[in-house]
């Protein structure tokens, strides 16, 4: 379950990631994301190649996030609520391992990115460029 959470809260960076500077700023505000509770992990040097799959993955993600959470907003009961956060999951986790990463390794950057500008900054710009 802590894996579903943790890539569920790396969509909602993604969404975060790919708006306006502005939108990606809020979407750091600690007291709104859930991420921001855990423990800063050391900052890790991580491929050109892979940050470009992750901003490739993070792109779709978004896309699915946006979607999902629509959804979620329209399920009923917290049943219907757990179905709609399985089935997104699914999702993220099949586009990410199409993107050529592992789900921990996705994970990681983005812990990465949001605790190293310079980083966010340079896959912002790998997500603009595709």
């Amino acid at each position: 379950m802590q894996r579903i959470t943790a890539l569920f809260s790396a969509a909602l960076l993604a969404t975060g990631l790919m708006a306006t500077t502005a939108n990606a700023q809020q979407a750091q505000d600690p007291a709104q994301d859930p991420m921001a509770t855990q423990q800063a992990a050391p900052t890790q040097d991580f491929s050109d190649e892979q940050l470009q799959q992750f901003a490739d993955a993070s792109q779709e993600i978004a896309v699915i996030s946006q979607e999902y959470t629509q959804r979620l907003q329209e399920a009923g009961d917290e049943s219907a609520q757990q179905e709609v956060r399985a089935e997104a999951n699914d999702r993220m986790i099949e586009v990410v391992e199409d993107s050529g990463l592992d789900v921990d390794t996705f994970n990681a950057i983005g812990q990465s990115i949001q605790q190293d500008p310079e980083m966010m900054q340079r896959v912002q710009e790998m997500a603009s460029q595709s």
